[in-house]
């Protein structure tokens, strides 16, 4: 009997490696309308319905590629939080700025892909919000000591109320800032967060779709002030 690691185990996770490799062609080549699992078994060697016993649909597929997009920018953005560890937090946010448009402008399909919804009517599946979580928990450590300005203190309010109201969402704080002390502020960390999420994201997702090519300025510096503006919002220092 062939062990769950054995031969035959190892072969399909290959194969299932190698299709994944093509369809991530695909996508780069024509977007994710390009993925077509006829094409990809024919570069296979594969019949049609051979390739049903590797992934259950072109939406099972896609949801493989977007798990793996959203670990592989969870991994860049976890490794940028631990060499910056001694940095104050102020240039903490700004290193994990430039990690996350860094990884975006280099796999600017994969981006897209868990940016919003690949195909009309597809639903991700419920794990890429956990995996998207991780992507983001780097974020939330970075505000862990915030002092909120008046202008933020309606998100700070907001997310207080969703941290308060879902355990789920406190342990997530509580997770990346561990080792912080007691009292940590969930709605500071949180809003600290979700906002560095909304303004590095606005300023990304328009220099990857190509929206900046012809303003004559540096997508980069655009993103150094917008980072630093929050940075001022919270009091990071």
């Amino acid at each position: 009997m062939t062990s769950e690691g054995g031969p035959r185990a190892r072969y399909r996770e290959q194969t299932r490696g190698e299709i994944k490799q093509i369809a991530l062609r695909q996508l780069a080549e024509g977007g994710v309308d390009a993925v077509a699992f006829t094409r990809i078994a024919k570069e296979l060697g594969l019949s049609g319905p051979a390739l049903y016993r590797y992934f259950a649909s072109r939406d099972d597929l896609l949801s493989a590629l977007i798990r793996d997009a959203y670990d592989d920018a969870a991994t860049t953005l976890a490794r940028t939080a631990e060499d910056s560890a001694h940095l104050s937090p102020r240039e903490r946010l700004h290193a994990l700025a430039r990690a996350y448009r860094a990884w975006a402008v280099a796999e600017p399909r994969r981006y897209m892909m868990i940016m919003g919804s690949p195909l009309p009517g597809y639903a991700a599946p419920p794990d890429t919000l956990l995996r998207a979580r991780d992507a983001l928990g780097p974020f939330v450590d970075v505000f862990r000591d915030a002092r909120p300005s008046e202008a933020v203190l309606p998100v700070v309010r907001q997310m207080e109320t969703w941290a308060g109201g879902d355990p789920g969402v406190a342990g997530w704080v509580e997770r990346y800032t561990a080792g912080a002390g007691a009292g940590v502020p969930a709605g500071a960390a949180l809003a600290g967060a979700v906002l560095a999420w909304t303004r590095v994201h606005g300023v990304v997702s328009l220099e990857v779709v190509g929206q900046f090519a012809t303003m004559g300025h540096d997508p980069g510096t655009l993103l150094e002030s917008e980072t630093t503006t929050l940075a001022d919002a919270f009091g990071l220092t």
